[in-house]
């Protein structure tokens, strides 16, 4: 059984850099052909999807938020991080970390099949 754990401060003051760590555990962050996913869910809002890691390590990211974006793993901890710069209010949201298995060596499919989430984090940012 795959879990994902999301951890980070819930707390961020505009214009600062919002890091956030998703952990996984019960799988392998570069078992094929597994792609992980960030997504957040402002009050109010929709699902808003940020971006991705591949199995192989190649990175994707929402075309709004790509010049803020950065996603990266570590192996070694099985853990794949979100960074997020010059944060806004706006970006107040839940986040969330969760896993795309609707995937091959060509890259994903639509509609995407996330069979597991993270339980999700509050992020509030505010001065």
């Amino acid at each position: 059984q795959v879990q994902l754990q999301e951890s980070g401060p819930g707390l961020v003051k505009p214009s600062q850099t919002l890091s956030l760590t998703c952990t996984i555990s019960g799988g392998s962050v570069t078992t094929k052909y597994y792609y992980w996913i960030w997504i957040r869910q402002p009050p109010g809002k929709g699902l808003e999807w940020m971006g991705a890691i591949s199995y192989s390590g190649s990175t994707y990211y929402s075309p709004s938020l790509k010049s803020r974006t950065s996603i990266s793993r570590d192996t070694s901890k099985n853990q794949f991080t979100l960074q997020l710069s010059s944060v806004t209010p706006e970006d107040t949201a839940v986040y969330y970390c969760a896993r795309d298995s609707y995937c091959s060596v060509y890259g994903c499919y639509v509609p995407p099949e996330y069979d597991y989430w993270g339980q999700g984090t509050q992020v509030t940012v505010s001065s």
